[in-house]
């Protein structure tokens, strides 16, 4: 097999720091030393061929799940994001993590191809983290943020807590220029500025505590976002015109759980969880200019009850099974008006109620029939019941079974391939329900559309991963999916008669992705401690216009990504330095009348760390250090969209002064 061969003699190098056992990697902290880490995170960010994936922002628990485990266990919570919880883990409370990769016995793989298991030190030590930041914004702003964490143990009951406020930046929202070209009549050129940003606060508390033979775990988050937009432009017409738009956000989330897990005997577990989280929204658009004076406002409140059991049986070291059963009800109200110089227009599903019921029964099984091959499958059956009242009234069910095979392969302790085979189905989108603003924005607002099927695929993906040297890896994966019920955009005739765009189910389609990951030691080219981390990631699809009849890619597809990170650890200084880079990007939307591309270039950002003892950091960053530009153009088509057809005016924009700073933050360790 000289392919084999050939990967052999890739792998030659000084045995890893890392031990290895097949399809998983553990990572004692040992491997971080020279790095000196502080959370977490910043140890996930080191391991090669890993990259953190927090999860989808679905409905239902089964199929949010990052890519993460803390102590064989997905976090309980999902509002709380994964990144979030594993910042909140200080680095000297780790004992080790393991990287499994393709599956193994006993480990839930949540539909994942590698998977990492964050175990923690058994001690009840109390621990804290303080941390304050500043980001000082080109303009004068200053944008405070305060963190202050604790975790520990009274007795037999470990309790953990936290709390946070900061102010966000919009780095997307600054001054550009713009021009409306009309086909038959002069440019008319503007010129804008515009600026965003938010007041953010989260209190998160859990506590954990042994309860009849096993585990209970009770978690709790309350949050508030508020965050404000406004946009000022000054179109060069005769006479000159003078137009603002502001746009405000309120919103509170608050979510409860609890976990109980408890063995029955040596080879049976088994785990429950409930969930509660709801969402509170409010949101005001204003836009003025001469003659024009238009008000939205949104007021929608969601609110998600999650019930779940799982029973695991572990058959013997190479076989394990798991079957289980999920619930899961969720309520939206939303009401939403538009009022143009004071007359109120009546829009598609602007004042709508929708409950979705949805069931789901699953199976999972583990097994590593030989040292070099594990099988991970499963087999899932949704069901669920979706219903609307208000401007639209309607009730319908939905049944889809979802099989799962997952298959890895190791003939060398460093390679190893992977093939998956899958049916997804893709869970419903509340926000296509209702109708939506956008004022500032040449598309205006969009109705909702209640009566949507979930998108699906059959998914076929092979991978292979080459890790080489200490802590190099390589990896190469292609996927290949046919569509069907994709969900895009299409027109809708309003109840005054006015068309609106609405999402869609436009039919079949087909979409690939090729992604190539590289974690790069630079010790052997002469750079000690130095490394270079970073993904490439193209895509294609198919699907056809609803509105022209024609192939097309899907809408805000973006066909190529990347980013980049260097890091150099210098612990005879205290120091890392590095920069953090992410691609560029171009996507398009296609709409009955228009079609909207948006342009976004590369953002760069250098920073370093200084540690002048083991329990302080000092950071300081440079983000957006090359003030990436932002290209939006809307080509309008005076109408539907035709085969071959040309637009009959296109709005182009360009911002070139997006906002950028320093960012410093200090931060203090106890424990």
């Amino acid at each position: 097999m000289p392919f084999v061969q050939f990967l052999a003699q890739a792998a030659i190098a000084a045995a890893p720091e890392a031990a290895v056992q097949q399809g998983v990697t553990s990572y004692a902290t040992a491997f971080f030393a020279a790095q000196q880490p502080a959370t977490v995170v910043d140890m996930l960010n080191r391991i090669p061929g890993f990259t953190l994936d927090n999860g989808a922002s679905v409905r239902g628990f089964e199929g949010a799940a990052g890519n993460v485990l803390i102590d064989g266990q997905r976090p309980s919570s999902k509002s709380d994001s994964l990144q979030d919880v594993l910042f909140r883990i200080p680095a000297s409370k780790v004992e080790r993590i393991d990287i499994i990769r393709g599956g193994a016995p006993g480990i839930d793989m949540q539909g994942k191809t590698v998977m990492a298991n964050v175990i923690q030190k058994k001690d009840n030590s109390v621990r804290g983290v303080f941390a304050i930041a500043d980001n000082h914004i080109d303009d004068g702003r200053d944008l405070g943020q305060m963190r202050i964490e604790g975790s520990g143990a009274l007795g037999d009951v470990k309790w953990e807590a936290s709390g946070r406020a900061a102010r966000g930046l919009d780095d997307g929202a600054g001054a550009g220029r713009g021009a409306l070209i009309t086909v038959g009549e002069p440019t008319v050129l503007n010129g804008y500025d515009a600026e965003g940003d938010g007041l953010f606060y989260s209190l998160t508390a859990a506590a954990e505590a042994p309860v009849l033979g096993g585990s209970l775990r009770l978690n709790g988050r309350l949050l508030t976002d508020d965050f404000k937009f406004e946009e000022k432009t000054r179109i060069f017409s005769s006479p000159i015109a003078d137009q603002q738009y502001v746009y405000l956000q309120e919103q509170d989330d608050t979510e409860f759980g609890a976990r109980y897990s408890r063995k029955l005997g040596a080879d049976w577990d088994v785990e429950l969880v409930a969930l509660r989280t709801g969402r509170d929204r409010l949101v005001t658009e204003n836009f003025d200019a001469p003659d024009v004076a238009n008000r939205l406002l949104v007021d929608r409140d969601t609110v998600e009850t999650i019930g779940r059991a799982v029973v695991k049986y572990r058959f013997d070291p190479k076989l394990s099974f798991e079957v289980g059963g999920e619930r899961a009800v969720n309520t939206l109200d939303s009401e939403t008006t538009l009022r143009r110089n004071g007359a109120i227009v009546r829009l598609p599903a602007g004042s709508v109620e929708v409950e979705e019921d949805r069931k789901e029964l699953f199976a999972k099984a583990a097994w590593r029939p030989f040292e070099t091959i594990t099988v991970d499958a499963g087999l899932r059956y949704e069901f669920s019941t979706i219903s609307s009242e208000g401007d639209v009234v309607l009730e319908k069910s939905l049944r889809y079974l979802k099989p799962r095979l997952a298959v890895s392969w190791s003939p060398l302790e460093m390679t190893q391939f992977r093939l998956r085979l899958e049916r997804e189905v893709d869970q419903l989108n509340f926000n296509d329900f209702v109708a939506a603003g956008g004022l500032n924005q040449a598309g205006g607002v969009t109705a909702g559309n209640p009566d949507l099927n979930p998108g699906q695929a059959w998914v076929g993906e092979f991978a292979l991963e080459q890790r080489f040297w200490t802590s190099g890896s390589v990896a190469l994966s292609y996927r290949h999916a046919e569509l069907s019920d994709v969900v895009d955009r299409g027109p809708v005739r309003g109840p005054g008669g006015s068309v609106f765009d609405r999402p869609e189910n436009i039919g079949d389609g087909t979409k690939d992705i090729l992604a190539l990951d590289l974690t790069l030691p630079l010790d052997r080219l002469g750079a000690k401690g130095a490394l270079l981390k970073g993904n490439l990631t193209r895509r294609w699809s198919e699907v056809t216009d609803p509105t022209t009849m024609e192939t097309r890619s899907q809408s805000a597809l973006r066909g190529l990504d990347w980013n980049a990170t260097f890091t150099w650890d210098m612990p005879q200084y205290d120091i890392t330095w590095g920069v953090d880079a992410f691609g560029g990007f171009r996507e398009t939307t296609y709409r009955y009348n228009l079609v909207y591309t948006r342009k976004l270039n590369t953002y760069v950002k250098p920073f370093i760390e200084y540690k002048p003892q083991p329990d302080l950091n000092i950071r300081l960053e440079l983000p957006n250090a090359t003030r990436r530009n932002l290209h939006e153009t809307y080509a309008f088509y005076g109408g539907l969209r035709t085969a071959g057809a040309e637009a009959t005016s296109v709005d182009d924009k360009r911002t070139n002064q997006t906002p950028g700073g320093t960012f410093l933050r200090i931060r203090k360790t106890f424990g």
